[in-house]
């Protein structure tokens, strides 16, 4: 074969090549999941409960869920302030409240953990709300105060990750609840 040929063999291979390699659309990453929450402050302010009675935390296939339980006479609950900081803060004093992991997500929920002067709920160890050993996402779940009708809490996250935010309605024996689920992966 001469050199005449040989190049315009090269060129239709390459051609024929491009053609296909070209007709066969991109396929995008198919988020992990199917999460497509993303790692943005959320917040609502829709209505207020009387106060927090319980915080627990639950293992899912993509995602960790943290739980907080409110006490009240609303069957719903929409007012929530969450978003990863550099450091979550104590309400009132300001100290700081370190946490494990390599984000730290603050979770302030419009309801008090008191009822005149009474607490509603009182961590056991205010360092460790939660027992998340072993969770995949979770590292740490630390008191960071109830304070003028409000309760903080700190949660140590692997890394900063999506995460979702919504409230599930109370119902005649338990009250509303405000989950914050934290996905294990992008």
């Amino acid at each position: 074969m001469t050199r005449k040929p040989a190049r315009l063999l090269a060129l239709a291979v390459t051609t024929v090549t491009a053609a296909v390699v070209g007709a066969v659309p991109a396929q995008a990453a198919e988020p992990y999941c199917g999460i497509t929450w993303g790692s943005l402050a959320k917040a609502a302010d829709d209505s207020d409960a009387e106060v927090v009675t319980r915080v627990r935390a639950g293992r899912h296939a993509c995602f960790d869920r943290l739980v907080i339980d409110l006490g009240g006479h609303d069957a719903t609950f929409g007012s929530y302030a969450v978003e990863y900081v550099p450091l979550v803060r104590q309400d009132g004093s300001g100290a700081d409240v370190p946490v494990r992991g390599a984000a730290d997500l603050q979770v302030v929920v419009k309801a008090p953990a008191y009822r005149d002067g009474t607490p509603t709920f009182e961590p056991v160890d205010r360092q460790e709300v939660v027992d998340v050993s072993g969770y995949s996402t979770f590292r740490q779940v630390a008191w960071a105060n109830t304070y003028e009708g409000r309760t903080t809490l700190a949660l140590g996250v692997r890394a900063r990750l999506p995460f979702r935010v919504f409230s599930l309605a109370g119902t005649a024996s338990t009250g509303p609840r405000l989950v914050i689920d934290v996905a294990h992966a992008w």
